[in-house]
């Protein structure tokens, strides 16, 4: 190696011939700073040692113990040369040997003997170039990194802001908010752990439990003295709180900015259509069997359960086994019997999430499921 004054990087120079070293290391004194091999087999060591230290390597063909193609055969397969320029030096001018070396991926050629002045242009030049192309890169890479992360930023302010409506409208009824969290945790359990979320991905899966946040959205629009009635709903009064399904499916379709989001098509869905039953005898639209989506028939029994195990102003929660036989006596209304099979497969699982947010609090919840219980 040769230590320089005011180098702006480091190049391999490899070459059996002691003289030809000296005379390419003295060529880029000042320039660069110069380290050398005298064969192949040093040259891979010194640059699987390190691959980020040099800026170029001037590579020789006729070498012993390694030559330069041998080199470039073994360095074509890792990209090396596509971040670092390798120049060949060479006297061989036959066509079969260049011919490999640029496939291989070699930059250019230098022959020999050396002419200094266009050595030092054509490396410096390439050097240049790929040194533009680097800080380039990094430049696109950090811009990349702070729209993702201004991105992310979005998101969460999204999902706050989604959070935060949600639980506001059960706040209107004396609710903590926590049934909102409790859907999103019921929803996405059961589309991870059985499978209801075949050919679902894990984001479609993310966006289906944001989207479950949201069901009650359209309650919004419901009028305080029915949404907080602390009994049953007359008939006009439940005909009113039916409504609230098509209002937050058109409160979802008003706000422009949902509709960039992922979740927005599963939160019209599941808004308008998570109080259908299987058997077509739900609301609004009397959908029946397939007709419903799985998520908008995974939030409805969620939706049920959470209402069944939790107090509400109009009623004391209902015991885990009372809850359970309720569900699967058809007494909340029909569901889909392979719904049912998976509900309570991971049942279980559902009621240790419970435990454990009961164990921070307690969990009031949304009086929605209760429509099916006691008229809402």
């Amino acid at each position: 190696m040769k230590p320089v004054g005011a180098a702006t990087g480091r190049i391999l120079v490899v070459d059996d011939e002691e003289i030809n070293r000296l005379i390419l290391a003295n060529l880029f004194e000042g320039t660069y700073e110069v380290d050398e091999a005298a064969n192949g087999r040093e040259a891979l060591e010194m640059i699987e040692a390190d691959p980020e230290r040099y800026i170029a390597v001037l590579l020789d063909v006729m070498m012993p113990v390694l030559d330069g193609i041998e080199v470039l055969r073994h360095l074509a397969p890792t990209g090396y040369m596509g971040r670092v320029p390798v120049f060949l030096i060479t006297a061989e001018r036959g066509n079969a040997v260049m011919e490999e070396a640029y496939s291989l991926g070699v930059m250019d050629s230098i022959g020999k003997p050396i002419v200094p002045y266009a050595v030092m242009k054509r490396v410096q030049s390439v050097v240049e170039l790929f040194e533009a192309r680097k800080r380039l890169s990094r430049t696109v890479e950090d811009q990349r990194l702070q729209l993702l992360d201004r991105a992310e930023q979005i998101i969460e302010l999204n999902r706050g802001m989604i959070e935060s409506l949600s639980a506001a409208i059960e706040f209107r009824n004396g609710e903590s908010g926590d049934h909102v969290q409790r859907i999103h945790d019921i929803t996405k359990l059961m589309l991870t752990q059985t499978h209801l979320g075949d050919g679902l991905s894990s984001e479609d899966i993310d966006d289906i439990a944001l989207a479950a946040i949201m069901h009650d959205v359209g309650k919004i629009a419901i009028p305080d003295a029915i949404l907080c009635k602390p009994g049953r709903l007359t008939p006009e009064e439940f005909e009113v709180m039916k409504t609230h399904t098509v209002q937050g499916a058109e409160l979802l379709a008003r706000i422009p900015q949902m509709r960039s989001m992922g979740a927005y098509r599963y939160a019209v869905d599941i808004a308008r259509h998570h109080h259908e039953r299987w058997d077509g005898r739900g609301y609004p639209d009397g959908l029946a069997g397939d007709q419903i989506s799985i998520w908008a028939q995974v939030v409805s029994l969620a939706d049920v359960y959470d209402a069944l195990t939790n107090k509400r102003v109009y009623k004391a929660a209902f015991t885990r086994e009372e809850s359970l036989r309720m569900i699967r006596d058809g007494e909340c209304g029909v569901f889909n019997p392979d719904l049912l099979a998976c509900f309570f497969e991971v049942e279980p699982q559902i009621c240790a999430l419970y435990e454990r947010r009961t164990a921070v609090a307690s969990k009031p919840g949304s009086p929605e499921a209760g429509a099916d219980v006691m008229g809402k």
